[in-house]
């Protein structure tokens, strides 16, 4: 139960109001990038940093990510997102420096070719990675956003969180995962009561990182080659633009996530169209070959 404010007395001005919660934001609160010793997920610190947040950069590679991290302030440590207590530990280190505003959750592994020759352990992988991992730097997040009152969960997806891949079929499957168990959460936050605690998708085309880099004579890869080729920079700055202003989903292109929410709402015209999508894609990597002098090499 609350205590009714004590009414002023006559003739004695109001007292001093109650300083306001601190709220997150760039430079309001630390933020953490999983997934940041490279690629995507060190554009997202770096673009993060450069937008005033204080950047705790991790990865599995403990080594690689401290490298990654001098430029931006030095703070880094190692994290296997599949360990829920790590997950744990490191939202605690982050929110010991001025409250936990932020927490993106972008480590992830790519696996291509048909869901058949994936075997038991990669499909494991690629979920406890993708998903589960995820999941555990979430929930990490939450149960201190929760208690604080405000912050904001970033979960790094893709498009084929949004439509069935053909050749990134575990993966996708993961993906999609991952967007359910997101807006769910957010329903769940906003039923509880959660009104300043936020989680938001990123939904980016293919991306010209590492983990596309030797994917360019891999058919298994060509979906991700299908639609506009992005840089990391151009997503990382999306990513902070959504760290600012919260939205549930936001696809990277916009109008891909348009064509692609098209095609999951119409399978069967998905289906017939595949081989010519897939063609589309592998006249990607043509592309992009060429275009990075892979053919010379």
């Amino acid at each position: 139960m609350t205590t009714p404010a004590a009414a002023p007395i006559p003739g004695q001005a109001p007292g001093p109001r109650p300083a306001p919660a601190p709220r997150p934001g760039p430079g309001g609160g630390a933020a953490v990038v999983t997934g940041a010793a490279g690629g995507l997920g060190r554009a997202i610190a770096a673009a993060l940093h450069a937008d005033g947040w204080r950047v705790l950069l991790t990865d599995l590679d403990g080594d690689a990510v401290a490298a990654a991290a001098a430029p931006l302030g030095g703070w880094s440590r190692a994290l296997d997102v599949r360990d829920e207590a790590a997950c744990a530990e490191t939202a605690a280190e982050a929110a010991g420096r001025g409250g936990l505003g932020l927490w993106v959750n972008n480590a992830g592994i790519l696996v291509t070719g048909p869901s058949w020759e994936q075997d038991a352990a990669t499909r494991s992988r690629v979920v406890e990675v993708n998903a589960l991992g995820a999941m555990n730097g979430t929930l990490a997040a939450l149960a201190l956003m929760r208690a604080q009152g405000h912050g904001h969960v970033l979960n790094v997806v893709s498009l084929a969180g949004l439509v069935a891949a053909p050749g990134e079929t575990v993966y996708a499957a993961s993906k999609h995962a991952l967007v359910a168990f997101s807006i769910g959460t957010l329903a769940d936050l906003r039923l509880a009561g959660h009104r300043g605690v936020h989680v938001s998708c990123l939904c980016p085309d293919g991306i010209w990182t590492p983990m596309l880099h030797d994917r360019l004579d891999d058919p298994g890869a060509a979906a991700s080659f299908t639609g506009t080729l992005l840089d990391p920079e151009r997503v990382a700055r999306r990513a902070a633009r959504l760290a600012r202003r919260p939205r549930p989903v936001v696809s990277v292109p916009r109008w891909r996530g348009a064509q692609v929410r098209l095609f999951d709402a119409l399978p069967g015209v998905a289906l017939r169209l595949a081989p010519l999508i897939l063609a589309a894609g592998r006249a990607g990597q043509r592309r992009q070959r060429r275009r990075t002098g892979a053919d010379q090499r």
